[in-house]
């Protein structure tokens, strides 16, 4: 696995500062490096197909963004930008995709999706020898990106659950030996503080690091969607913090600074509006305040689409929480600090919340049925609906409803 991990990240040799993202920043220099993937055999060059390993969200967002603005111009995006799931095309139809040359653009990405189909019932005999076909006498203007997110990667490998280490070695065996793989494990707190002081100094802005280290406490960010609200705030902290200066002062000679001061200030209004007050609402049956959260949620958010995912996998993450904690009758935060294992913690401030919404259930059945209708939303928003607010207003409407109400809008 080494030796293959080495290969694929010829062109990275240099170790980020940042362990965490590590894995990404070596495959986007890749990316960036060249102006079109290469089937040459020199280990710095383009891969021909790459695996993008693990569930974390705003890891992979990075690197999907990444490759778009390195090999997809804007004006040509229509023509040589494909995402398909797997579970809809088949493998044999995406390889001859990636195989024909586009008439209208000089290359062509492929994103393909829903990876876990080539994993499930049957040896897939035929599906692995196209792949293997396919990457043996690759298009060279053609890159082939497998999104593999049904696997939870934890920052500590160690800690990988059994199921899903079986899941990952089948693709380190199958397609490991044709794609470059990047497995993207969970960011660790430490390395997500250290990020928000980087981002914030490649904007000018002096980050305290006591600051940082509040704002990812105060958000419970260690990796996935937590991660893309990090973004968001701190992107808001960033725009507080190069606000003109007053009249009198010199804005040249004033250094934009956050301080902890800061962040308590402004990320105490973040908390009234995060996802453990919409859940509360939601626990409560109290719909009409839970519109208005989702509300101010969405007018808070500045990531557009990613933002809408974001809040789905966070919801996602609550109800699953919240699962296990009914599950195991957890009344208490010590109880609760043993039943949830590292990796899947909850925000300091929201744990005695959670606890109180998840025993408002009195059983599992509407707590799974909630998690259905998330995973409903999640495909959907996904599919690039007209109205993404409309898709979060309408889970929001299922989910406080009565569980007569969300059994219903699981045949909607």
């Amino acid at each position: 696995m080494s030796e293959r991990r080495t290969e694929a990240h010829g062109a990275g040799s240099q170790r980020s500062e940042l362990r965490s993202f590590a894995a990404v920043e070596r495959f986007l220099a890749e990316v960036r490096a060249q102006p079109a993937p290469s089937a040459g055999k020199d280990s710095a060059a383009l891969r021909a197909g790459y695996v993008l390993l693990g569930d974390d969200t705003f890891l992979l967002e990075m690197c999907l963004k990444g490759v778009i603005q390195a090999l997809v111009p804007q004006e040509m995006k229509d023509f040589c930008l494909h995402d398909l799931d797997l579970g809809q095309t088949t493998v044999f139809e995406a390889l001859d995709l990636a195989q024909t040359p586009s008439l209208m653009a000089p290359f062509q990405v492929l994103f393909l999706r829903n990876v876990k189909t080539l994993y499930g019932r049957g040896q897939k005999k035929e599906e692995f020898a196209a792949i293997n076909d396919y990457f043996r006498r690759p298009n060279p203007q053609a890159l082939v990106i497998f999104v593999a997110d049904h696997i939870a990667l934890p920052q500590d490998l160690r800690r990988m659950d059994m199921a899903d280490k079986e899941k990952a070695e089948k693709i380190r065996d199958t397609l490991g030996d044709v794609c470059g793989m990047v497995e993207l494990q969970r960011v660790s707190e430490e390395d997500a503080v250290r990020w928000v002081v980087r981002e914030a100094r490649k904007r000018g802005v002096s980050f305290r690091e006591d600051a940082a280290r509040e704002l990812v406490d105060a958000l419970g960010a260690s990796g996935g969607a937590e991660m893309m609200l990090l973004a968001s705030e701190m992107e808001k902290l960033l725009l507080y913090a190069n606000q003109p200066a007053g009249a009198g002062s010199s804005a040249a000679a004033q250094e934009a600074v956050v301080e902890l001061a800061d962040v308590e200030r402004m990320v105490s209004a973040a908390k009234q509006r995060s996802l453990y007050e919409l859940t509360d609402a939601i626990t409560l049956k109290d719909a009409p305040r839970a519109l208005a959260l989702l509300g101010g949620l969405l007018n808070a958010s500045e990531g557009g689409e990613d933002a809408a995912i974001g809040h789905v996998f966070s919801l996602a993450r609550i109800f699953r929480q919240m699962l296990v904690l009914n599950e195991k009758r957890v009344k208490d935060q010590q109880a609760m600090w043993q039943v949830l294992w590292p990796g899947f913690r909850v925000a300091p401030f929201a744990a005695d919340a959670l606890i109180a919404q998840a025993r408002r259930y009195r059983d599992r059945t509407e707590l799974k049925a909630g998690l259905r209708l998330i995973a409903q939303a999640d495909l959907e928003l996904r599919s690039s609906p007209a109205d993404k607010r409309l898709v979060l207003e309408r889970l929001v409407m299922r989910l406080a409803g009565r569980t007569g109400e969300m059994e219903s809008g699981l045949v909607a």
